[in-house]
């Protein structure tokens, strides 16, 4: 299976400005072969093939007095990009089409130089790792690295990110064995909440730690700063920098805090059941700031790979199972309840239930339905490829991540 390792790089000035000119080579690739078969399109024109594209806007634009600067950074740099742009328009007519399951998928857009967080992504042909700890990337030079810890294998590839914070990162893609952990009986129920961030069938819950709550106070200081300078200015882009590392560091401490929740679940239990939540809908409620801040879906899909990763099950019931409305103990339909009800009686039994220990319960009765057929096998379970967001190593004075979790 892939994994990601993620680490922080320190380039020098120099190297700075280099890294500048690949992340603006690669989004001029991609803006121009997106205009390119835009264009076809709109003359009725046959869709432009991957090897004509990369013809004409890198081989050709190359000669052009306009588009010469394109020799200045790695083609390799240049090649990804445009990878980048077929592999969009594939996830679109994949959707289109019906093949590709799950939320729909726009065509894709032009890329701006404003955006404050800028990639390039190389293959084996334009990087390699120097005996003195070093990460060369071609026409870059030598990245410095904190590296946290050792890669399993040689990567297959590297992607050189430049976040909103001006923090530089390295992450790369691993080809690895799974890790079984020693088998167990255990299996879980977990239920989402806000209140608490997840109750497990065996009663235990899981607080909430809220963190970009915490960091409402500073952050609404730092916002403030930030719209009293004059746009455009040296003053508001320093104070546009500190906001986003205070956004940053939240975003860090919260990643943090899913990789040590998810891995200890994952070492106790040998099955793990979760309900598949519409969090894009209720993050369009009045409660999508404390949604947000929860990182539900980040937290799932960290369980979905490691147990992948460990041997373990990951099992998804519906979103319209009645968790909160079936006792767990007769079976017995009660009806909805309001969110305001926390505990409730079941009139068949009279067992008096914890909503959301009683809807743990019924969501691991329910995976273990689903995870038997009808002759008692287990269902296989899908491939996880590697996720695109990890932790990783930070400044001195934070804690350093691991980029696929600390295990």
């Amino acid at each position: 299976m892939q994994l990601r390792y993620n680490f922080r790089v320190y380039p020098e000035p120099a190297q700075r400005d280099a890294l500048a000119r690949a992340f603006g080579c690669a989004r001029v690739v991609f803006n121009d072969g997106l205009r390119a078969r835009r264009d076809a399109h709109a003359a009725g024109l046959a869709y432009i093939k991957d090897t004509d594209l990369q013809k004409q806007v890198i081989t050709a634009a190359k000669r052009t007095g306009e588009r010469v600067w394109l020799s200045e950074v790695s083609s390799v740099v240049l090649v990804q990009s445009l990878r980048d742009l077929h592999t969009a328009y594939r996830n679109f007519f994949s959707c289109v089409t019906g093949r590709r399951k799950g939320s729909r998928v726009a065509p894709p857009r032009f890329k701006s130089r404003r955006d404050y967080r800028q990639s390039i992504r190389l293959t084996a042909n334009g990087f390699c790792l120097r005996g003195n700890s070093r990460l060369y990337v071609a026409k870059v030079g030598d990245l410095r690295v904190r590296w946290s810890r050792p890669l399993p294998a040689v990567p297959t590839s590297v992607t050189v990110t430049m976040d909103a914070a001006g923090r530089y990162w390295a992450s790369f893609v691993v080809d690895t064995d799974p890790e079984f952990l020693p088998q167990t009986h255990a299996e879980t129920g977990v239920d989402l909440g806000l209140s608490a961030f997840a109750v497990l069938s065996d009663g235990q819950k899981i607080a909430s730690p809220r963190f970009l709550r915490r960091a409402e106070k500073k952050l609404k200081r730092l916002q403030k700063d930030l719209s009293r300078k004059a746009k455009g200015s040296k003053n508001r882009a320093k104070a546009r920098i500190k906001v986003a590392r205070q956004h940053a560091r939240a975003a860090d401490r919260r990643r943090d805090w899913h990789h040590k929740t998810s891995t200890k679940i994952i070492r106790e239990t040998q099955a793990v059941y979760v309900e598949d939540l519409a969090v894009s809908g209720l993050a369009r409620t009045r409660l999508a700031k404390s949604v947000h801040d929860a990182g539900w879906s980040a937290f799932v899909n960290m369980l979905e790979y490691k147990a992948a990763r460990h041997g373990r099950y990951f099992g998804r019931i519906g979103r319209f199972e009645p968790t909160s409305q079936v006792c767990s103990a007769c079976g017995i339909k009660d009806g909805p309840k309001p969110l305001h009800v926390r505990e409730w009686t079941c009139q068949a039994c009279g067992t008096v239930h914890d909503r959301d220990v009683n809807a743990a319960r019924n969501i691991l009765a329910a995976g273990r339905a689903d995870r038997l057929n009808a002759c008692g096998a287990r269902v296989r379970r899908a491939h996880v490829p590697a996720q695109r967001g990890e932790a990783g190593s930070h400044q001195k004075g934070q804690t350093a991540q691991a980029g696929i979790p600390v295990f």
